[in-house]
């Protein structure tokens, strides 16, 4: 079956509810831990249901965000889902005050009642009208993003298609795409800040209601965060600074030489060869080919999955105007496949999407057809992001299907972007947790403390008095500040891990490849910390890895300049 004949329906939400609810009165009055299973399951199975539908349309909501009826359906989900929470957390009350508790963690394993605990403790029903507050402001502002175009080249076109022109060859183009891109976010400068403060304020509120000082410790509870907590993460992001900062100065130092610039500027930081960056050969449906060709020879694993994806059209990478911006993978598990979504933009961060996104897929793909229980398929995000970051680089035997002669050019390009990437991922996350801790900071209050850590993370980088740039508010920029609150760290903290196996595969592909698997199909059922170890990997943010990785992958590039 086709995605596009995937059938949607608007669930009834009362009677979801009430099913729930009677789920749970059944594992409350069940006389044995086996009646309490049967209940659980049929509410589980239930609750993929609704996520299936959720999920139809939340992406032809993001295909389309001018399409009326998905956009009523979003609208609806934002509305019902923190009613629906409400009656999921009834049902883990009862499981886990069940007098049959060591029974039940028998049969499901006590992760996955660690796992309710977290989702007990950042709940109640009066935070129900502030999440639905949180969820219309979150769309509010991906349609505001949707809807922005810029007048360029002679054309008008969404922002993703300005990627081309951002990473021209033509320093004096570079520059003029950044203006007009920040242009066009000054224009919309008073609603940005307004959609934000609200978010912020709205958020901490939550965090308040829960008996917090602020959102911060509900941020890291809403993200399963099950081993280790905001000092584990300070601790990370001080090593990156002091480790790894160093050592990308001079990687950045080197990339200032070979382009022959005077000041490295924000239109100058992804462009990193003299004669342009190196950009994939061919049409959009000719990437999408070679994608299809290169997970087909990369392991019969692969091989199944990608041909599965192939026969359902579960993709769209077209940038279109009205299309909502930047990239995602979702589950279907009704139909137990994953679905992709981009925006290609004629850049090497169109590869980036079929190695990156189809690493999530893979990984739902695979967890939704083994026999690990549906909760817990997917672990925490950051082992999520493994998948991800791993997969862009143990796919490089095949990268030359996509850029040819230029296959070395990217692979290098691809190793410095994915190394200087992790300071920016620390400065977005040290920024949210500077703004929830002060949430009455003033727009240009917040934009200082942006850089203020810009002078930290990246202290190459010149903003050239740049609109938007200039003023320190591209932080507004990166979506996962508004729509996904602190996630951002989970990235740099995937990317140590993608780095170590990485470096494994130069010696070993078949090893590598073997350690990721693993690691892939132990799905939710292990924390991060233990799927590190169990594969044989450091843990980021324990202290002594960034700099045994940084050293590394500097070693790297060096011999690969």
């Amino acid at each position: 079956m086709k995605f596009s004949d995937y059938p949607y329906k608007r669930p009834d939400a009362e009677a979801f509810k009430e099913t729930i609810r009677s789920c749970a009165r059944r594992v409350r009055e069940a006389d044995s831990a086996e009646a309490q299973i049967k209940a659980f399951d049929e509410a589980t199975a239930l609750g993929m249901e609704f996520q299936t539908l959720s999920s139809l349309a939340y992406v032809r909501n993001t295909v389309n965000t001018a399409d009326p009826f998905y956009e009523a359906e979003r609208d609806f989900y934002d509305e019902v889902s923190p009613e629906i929470q409400e009656a999921d957390q009834e049902l883990s009350e009862a499981m886990l005050d069940s007098p049959f508790r060591g029974e039940l963690e028998a049969h499901y394993g006590k992760l996955l009642f660690a796992n309710l605990e977290i989702s007990r403790r950042s709940f109640k029903p009066e935070l129900i009208p502030l999440m639905q507050e949180e969820s219309k402001l979150e769309s509010r502002y991906q349609k505001l993003y949707a809807g922005m175009t810029v007048e360029f080249d002679g054309k008008t076109m969404p922002l993703p298609m300005l990627g081309k022109y951002k990473e021209s060859p033509d320093r004096a183009v570079r520059r003029a795409a950044f203006e007009a891109e920040g242009k066009v976010f000054d224009a919309n400068q008073a609603e940005l800040d307004e959609i934000y403060t609200k978010l912020v304020k709205v958020r901490n509120a939550q965090g308040r209601l829960l008996g917090y000082e602020n959102y911060i410790p509900l941020g890291y509870d809403r993200l399963g965060r099950n081993c280790y907590g905001a000092a584990e993460l300070k601790a990370f992001r001080e090593q990156i600074a002091r480790d790894l900062v160093p050592i990308i100065a001079l990687v950045k130092e080197a990339q200032r030489k070979r382009i022959g610039v005077d000041q490295l500027c924000i239109y100058d930081d992804a462009y990193r060869f003299p004669d342009g960056n190196a950009a994939p050969e061919g049409t959009p449906d000719e990437i999408l080919a070679a994608g299809k060709a290169m997970y087909q020879q990369l392991s019969p694993e692969t091989k199944e999955f990608i041909e599965d994806m192939f026969e359902g059209d579960l993709f769209d990478v077209l940038s279109r105007e009205g299309k909502a911006p930047g990239g995602y993978c979702t589950e279907l598990p009704t139909y137990k496949m994953p679905f992709i979504f981009s925006n290609f933009n004629g850049t090497s961060d169109d590869v980036d999407v079929l190695t990156h996104e189809a690493g999530h897929a893979f990984a739902f793909y695979r967890a939704m057809h083994s026999d690990v229980y549906p909760l817990l398929q997917q672990p925490t995000i950051e082992a999520c992001e493994c998948h991800s970051m791993s997969m862009e680089f143990l796919t490089q035997d095949y990268h030359k299907y996509f850029f040819g002669e230029n296959t070395a050019k990217y692979e290098l390009a691809h190793c410095e972007a994915s190394l200087d990437f992790i300071p920016y991922g620390c400065m977005i996350d040290e920024f949210q947790h500077r703004i929830y801790e002060d949430e009455d900071l003033t727009p240009q209050e917040r934009n200082e403390v942006w850089q203020e850590l810009e002078e930290k993370y990246r202290p190459w980088l010149s903003m050239d008095q740049l609109p938007f740039y200039g003023r320190y508010s591209h932080w507004q920029w990166k979506l996962h500040v508004y729509l996904h609150p602190l996630y951002y760290i989970d990235y740099c903290m995937a990317q140590i891990v993608a780095f170590q196996l990485w470096t494994l595969s130069l010696e070993d592909r078949d090893a590598a490849w073997r350690k990721y698997l693993a690691f892939v199909d132990a799905a939710g059922t292990k924390t991060f910390a233990e799927l590190c170890r169990g594969a044989e990997l450091q843990i980021p943010y324990e202290e002594g890895t960034i700099k045994t990785v940084g050293e590394g992958i500097r070693r790297w590039i060096e011999a690969n300049s």
